[in-house]
């Protein structure tokens, strides 16, 4: 069973999903989801981690929750910029040091910080753990990296136990 389903619950998800988005219950459509459903996770079942990490559901809606909120917060945060004066606009690349060293949960951190809007990871260097962003207007270079840290890195530090 595994060998065809190597994560259930993705596919599940990716059966549902297709026929929420598609808001339609035709054959063809399901036929459609069911092939999505096997098919994506048989090819992408080799970059999965063998035993994935545990977490604690609390912490991660709540870090949810802030990831929602920033996003809200910085997508007006970005339109007032663009729209507004361009002499405003303090771009600047960033370093953050990582104080964990997963590189799943760096990842992770990489991600949301590339979802925020006006901020994107560029590179995590696993030999110093250190996170590269490059942020598009930036006052206060160390106000920044604290930000990261302790509404993302933090969180994910709780969520994942490392």
């Amino acid at each position: 069973m595994r060998r065809f389903f190597p994560h259930p619950a993705l596919s599940i998800a990716i059966f549902l999903l297709w026929m929420a988005l598609n808001n339609a219950s035709s054959l063809a459509h399901a036929v459609l989801a069911l092939i999505l459903a096997i098919g994506l996770p048989l090819l992408t079942h080799r970059f999965w981690p063998e035993h994935p990490p545990s977490v604690k559901l609390l912490p991660a809606i709540k870090l949810l929750g802030i990831v929602l909120w920033d996003i809200l917060l910085a997508s007006i945060d970005v339109a007032k910029l663009v729209l507004g004066p361009t002499k405003r606009i303090k771009p600047a690349f960033i370093e953050v040091p990582l104080d964990m060293q997963d590189p799943f949960v760096g990842t992770l951190l990489a991600s949301i910080v590339s979802l925020t809007p006006g901020t994107v990871s560029i590179d995590i260097d696993r030999s110093r753990w250190v996170l590269q962003v490059h942020a598009l207007n930036v006052d206060d270079r160390e106000a920044t990296i604290r930000a990261i840290k302790t509404r993302y890195e933090q969180p994910l530090k709780e969520i994942f136990s490392c």
